[in-house]
């Protein structure tokens, strides 16, 4: 999650403004796996949304992720949950993100951040 951090942070245009705490859950979806540690940040970025998505998959391919299997194990999964209050709807990238609502760390995560940063 430190490299993710800093790999993030440093980004054309883009600055890491803060990250919630880390947060282990459960693993979402039917394959059996080991609990996730969770964490969000708030960056400060130029890039556009689906330049922002490029740079994120790039870095989890540094980690050593494989997109295999859907909901399957991964080593790191970068999502963009939140744009400003920017709407995306391509084939590859939906800002807000689908599940916003309903992954609970996810809202606690925001509120830490927007509690440090009104």
């Amino acid at each position: 999650m430190a490299y993710a951090r800093a790999r993030l942070g440093a980004l054309p245009g883009t600055r890491l403004v803060a990250a919630s705490r880390v947060e282990e859950t459960a693993p979402l979806g039917p394959v059996a796996q080991p609990p996730y540690l969770n964490q969000m940040v708030l960056l400060e970025t130029t890039l556009a949304p689906a330049a922002l998505l490029a740079h994120c998959r790039r870095i989890e391919t540094e980690r050593g992720r494989e997109r295999r299997e859907r909901w399957g194990p991964r080593t790191l999964d970068l999502d963009i949950v939140r744009y400003g209050d920017k709407t995306v709807r391509e084939p590859d990238l939906t800002i807000p993100h689908p599940e916003l609502p309903n992954r609970d760390f996810w809202q606690r995560e925001i509120a830490e951040l927007e509690g440090e940063h009104v």
